[in-house]
């Protein structure tokens, strides 16, 4: 899956959870990411992230480092 699909998908979790109530929207992302994206779809998106994360939302990135903590 290229990184842009990649980043567009992230996006789109992040800005949903944007929209929730609360102060824990990176740790919905990243468990979202979790149990829902494969393995090698995280690793994909953590690989973008180390080569700059260009196109990723705050949030996205946050939960990317949540990811990369929990792994």
């Amino acid at each position: 899956m290229s990184p842009e699909k990649l980043v567009r998908m992230a996006n789109q979790i992040a800005t949903f959870f944007e929209t929730q109530p609360g102060n824990d929207g990176a740790e919905r992302v990243a468990a979202h990411l979790k149990d829902f994206w494969e393995p090698r779809m995280r690793v994909a998106l953590l690989a973008h992230v180390d080569a700059g994360g260009a196109g990723l939302k705050p949030l996205a990135l946050q939960a990317a480092d949540l990811l990369r903590e929990r792994a």
